[in-house]
Order: structure tokens, then C-alpha cells, then sequence
């Protein structure tokens, strides 16, 4: 069931302004997320106070007893944040188990991850959300699968253990992430020693993004009509119209509400986007709450420390313009409202859009690096090595007569200030910078 009022918005978030329908068929999306799970009743409650003791009150509560009854119901999923007495009173007066929305999240989450980083990460995230739900009817502790599960277990056990339990897991689980990243910052090292930019795609769940990184990649990433379809980050090169190469990175989707333990559970995956270079905002422009959502997006790269209004980094595509009708004016390039931040329209479904799009990536690119021509002589050859590891050589001409050799090489901001100390000196004074667009 969703549940939704004007009141106990999260300190620091703005109020969510969805339709109870709209949130009520993203509860409904959630569920249907899980295999085996089958939804039998589902309606959205709006209330003008929230209680203590069970959140709803005892007019829903009969409601929705009298819909378990009927249905046969052995779960029910209320799409709102539950403290831990109310959870547990919900259950002892519907006599079945209750999740919230951090716990539906934590479910799939489970379900889906992949990687020994995800399955780590999500497992951590549902021990600590589990810290002050021990006082149960039933438990998870025993039951591990994918990163752990909460909607089956083997029965109560001593509460006292279950936290010994819990947090010696905790404590390995901590230990066997900061392994994982310590391998993961290794091979970010070694991607920015390579000259080829980083560009993330994120945007909330379901919008499209794996469908569009399968486009431009002629990849095989997991795309389809369902919430959180893809959690593990999946990385691939792509060449570029003029010869530019990029690491094009798909991200798992975001979506309102999403947990704050679970945005830190999964920082070192989100540190893909974190250290981008250019970041795609990919946006369902078809869906009815297409502004909500692009703001839940806005509000966690806010959380992440990113600009979403840095329209040098940050580029907004409007996706599913196919959906739209005809006459919708988003379905064209406005290049003016381009240059104020607003959105590319594309289709990943049908490829309307994402040649220009990917033009538009690589025009972002270039605007970011500056192209140099510089004299090497020849006892200075050996700062060649760190050009080809830290610069792009767009072009090389060797001198036979006094073996110098002169290169034009096109520089990221982050390497400017090494490059300049390296090789100031062998810029040509006359041609210091050449326009990216001539390159």
C-alpha cells in the first residue's frame, strides 16, 4: 500500500510533489520487481497525521486486514519509511510480515546484485537497517542469499546473540569492502592515467539508461521494462565520430526515497560517477512525473557532491521521445534551451537522436581539453612516454635533420598543471593553444 501526507518529509528534501497514483503504481513497480511476488491488492492511503504506534490508523489498518483475509495476502509492502515499533505492530496486528520502502529496496537489491562489491555492499546496507529490527517475529540472520533477504526466515532467535551475530558481519563485511575498494581505486588509477574520459550515465530507475548504453555500445547489458533492472556498474570503451575515445560507464538507477544508508552502502560504486568527466542525465520524458523524478535524480548528485546545474558537466537527455505525440515540441534540438541545461531529445528504443546526442558528448569532451603543438629536442624525447600515458598525441612529426620531434597533443584540465611544468617550455610560442574544433 502507499501512504503519503504533507507531513515527515526528510530533513533536507524537498516535498515529494507525485501523484498518490503515480506513487502507488511506483509502489506497485517495486514489488512486481521481486520474483515470486505477486501483487493482490494495492491502494494508496492519504493521511493528514501520522501515528506513532502503526503509522496508519485503525480504520486502514481493519481495511487492509480485511484484504488480507480475503486475498490470501502473506505480505504486505508499505511504500513509506516504518520505525521499527511500527513495523512490528503493523505485523503483530495483521499477523503478517511488513516491509517498508527502505526494505523493498534492500529486497531487490539482494536479489539483483552481481559482483562481490554489490552482493558485499547490499548485505552491509540490510545488517544495519536490521540493527533495530531484532525484536521480530521472524529473522533473517540464518538466511543468506545474494546479499541476504528479509521476507523468509527460520524463526525468532535469542536477541542478544542475533547482535553478536549481527555485528561481528558488520565488522567483516566493512573489512572485506575496504579490500574491494582498495582494488576498485586501483583500477580508477589506472583508467585516469589513460587519456580517454569518463562519462557516466545516471538517472532514475527505469528511464532508460541501460537501453541507451546498449545503443551506443553494442553491448548486451541488461534492459527491460522493470525497476532496478540494473545494479552492478558496467564500463565499456567507445570510439568516438572523430577519433575520440571515451569509457562510457551504466550506472544503477535512482529513485525517490532512496535510502541514505543504501547511497552510502554503494558510494564506491557511485564514485563512477563521482569521478566522471561528463555526466548523462538520462531522463524518461514520457512519464508523467518525469519533473519529480529528474529531481529525486538532482537530489542525490547533490548528496554526491555534484553540480546538477553545471550544465559544463552535466548534460540532461530527454529519452522515450517515440512516447510522446507528434506535435510535442521536446521531440526537436532547441539548441538554445541546449545552452541553458535543458534536455537532448532521443529515443534509445529507436536510435532518434543518439548520433547527435553522441556528437554533442564529443563537442562537451573537446570543450574540456585543450589541443597543444610542442618541440621536443632530442634530449627531451623521453617525455614522450608521459605524453602517451597522460595526454591524447593527435599527431607526430619526426625531424631527420636534428631529431626532434614536434606533437600536437590534446590535454585534459586535470593533467594541465603536470603538463605544463613537464613541457611548458617546448610549447610553440606562436601556436600555444589550437582550437579543439580544428584538431
Amino acid at each position: 500500500m502507499s501512504v503519503h501526507s504533507g507531513q515527515g518529509t526528510a530533513p533536507g528534501r524537498r516535498a515529494n510533489p507525485r501523484t498518490g497514483e503515480a506513487r502507488l503504481e511506483e509502489a506497485v513497480g517495486l514489488a512486481n520487481a521481486i520474483n515470486d511476488l505477486e501483487v493482490v491488492f494495492a491502494k494508496h492511503f492519504s493521511l493528514r497525521r501520522y501515528r506513532p504506534a502503526t503509522l496508519v490508523g485503525q480504520g486502514m489498518i481493519d481495511e487492509v486486514k480485511q484484504a488480507v483475509a480475503e486475498q490470501g495476502v502473506e505480505l504486505l509492502i508499505v511504500d513509506h519509511a516504518l520505525t521499527p515499533v511500527q513495523q512490528r505492530n503493523l505485523e503483530k496486528a495483521l499477523q503478517i510480515k511488513v516491509l517498508d520502502r527502505t526494505g523493498i529496496i534492500l529486497e531487490i537489491f539482494g536479489e539483483r546484485a552481481q559482483t562481490k562489491e554489490g552482493t558485499l555492499q547490499v548485505e552491509l546496507a540490510h545488517l544495519n537497517y536490521q540493527k533495530g529490527r531484532l525484536v521480530r517475529s521472524w529473522t533473517h540472520l540464518e538466511r543468506q542469499r545474494g546479499g541476504g533477504g528479509f521476507m523468509g526466515g527460520p524463526g525468532e532467535t535469542q536477541i542478544e546473540s542475533d547482535r553478536r551475530m549481527l555485528q561481528q558481519r558488520i565488522k567483516y563485511l566493512e573489512s572485506a569492502l575496504a579490500d574491494v575498494r582498495k582494488t576498485r581505486d586501483l583500477h580508477r588509477k589506472n583508467r585516469k592515467r589513460k587519456p580517454h574520459p569518463i562519462v557516466a550515465l545516471v538517472g532514475y530507475t527505469n528511464a532508460g539508461k541501460s537501453t541507451l548504453f546498449n545503443h551506443v555500445t553494442h553491448a548486451d547489458v541488461r534492459a527491460e521494462d522493470l525497476l532496478f533492472a540494473t545494479l552492478d556498474p558496467t564500463l565499456r570503451t567507445v570510439e568516438l565520430p572523430h577519433g575520440d575515445t571515451v569509457i562510457l560507464s551504466d550506472t544503477v538507477g535512482f529513485v525517490s526515497d532512496l535510502p541514505h544508508d543504501l547511497v552510502a552502502a554503494f558510494r564506491a560504486t557511485l564514485e563512477e560517477v563521482i569521478d566522471a568527466d561528463l555526466i548523462v542525465h538520462v531522463r524518461d520524458i514520457a512519464h508523467e512525473d518525469s519533473d519529480a523524478q529528474a529531481e529525486d535524480v538532482r537530489d542525490i548528485l547533490l548528496e554526491l557532491k555534484i553540480n546538477p546545474d553545471d550544465t559544463s558537466r552535466v548534460i540532461e537527455v530527454w529519452n522515450k521521445i517515440d512516447l510522446l505525440p507528434q506535435d510535442d515540441p521536446r521531440r526537436e534540438i532547441d539548441p538554445a534551451a541546449l545552452a541553458d541545461g535543458q534536455g537532448f531529445p532521443v529515443s534509445a528504443a529507436t536510435g532518434q537522436g543518439i548520433a547527435e546526442l553522441i556528437a554533442h558528448i564529443e563537442q562537451k569532451i573537446a570543450e574540456k581539453r585543450s589541443v597543444f603543438s610542442i618541440l621536443l629536442p632530442m634530449q627531451q624525447l623521453h617525455q614522450i612516454y608521459w605524453l602517451y600515458d597522460h595526454a591524447e598525441v593527435l599527431k607526430r612529426i619526426e625531424s631527420e635533420i636534428d631529431g626532434s620531434v614536434r606533437l600536437e597533443v590534446r590535454v585534459d584540465p586535470k593533467n594541465g598543471s603536470e603538463f605544463r611544468n613537464r613541457l611548458g617550455t617546448f610549447i610553440l610560442p606562436d601556436k600555444q593553444e589550437i582550437a579543439s574544433s580544428a584538431a
